[in-house]
């Protein structure tokens, strides 16, 4: 999750059941806000409901991104898509080399394979130079070469 991020949203359609978990990567603040207040702020609060808005479509497309990666693509690239994306690669200049601490479970995880074929596919990563363990996992620019070739 990244800041200004929403989770459990799905009560506010009626979802009865939590359907995803939300990870932080890093020290968070949470705010828990009850149904009522935020149907209010929604209602009343025009800043609120555009932001709230806002975040609803970028995570709409970003589940259907992850729907056609899963669908289409190998689990490297998954997995080097997932990395450039916990860089916030390509994100109006907030690209971070280093990746927050994850461990190759979680990876595992979110690409949806196992956890020996992450660090099969990371020390591949590692010995073409496309990511270094120094300090905490750095990634490359040209990481996103392994996403976009064919």
């Amino acid at each position: 999750m990244a800041n200004g991020d929403f989770f459990g949203e799905g009560c506010l359609a009626g979802q009865p059941l939590r359907m995803a978990t939300a990870t932080s990567m890093t020290e968070c603040s949470i705010l828990r806000v009850q149904k009522e207040t935020m149907i209010r702020m929604l209602h009343n609060e025009p800043a609120m409901s555009e932001l709230f808005m806002s975040y609803l479509l970028s995570r709409n497309a970003r589940i259907e991104e992850d729907l056609v990666d899963q669908l289409f693509n190998s689990s490297e690239k998954r997995l080097a898509r997932i990395l450039l994306l916990l860089t916030r690669f390509g994100k109006d200049g907030q690209h971070e080399v280093v990746v927050p601490r994850i461990s190759q479970e979680t990876l595992a995880e979110m690409v949806g394979t196992t956890r020996s074929r992450v660090s099969f596919f990371m020390n591949k990563f590692r010995k073409l130079g496309l990511i270094d363990y120094n300090g905490g996992l750095q990634v490359h620019s040209s990481l996103l070469g392994v996403v976009l070739h064919d």
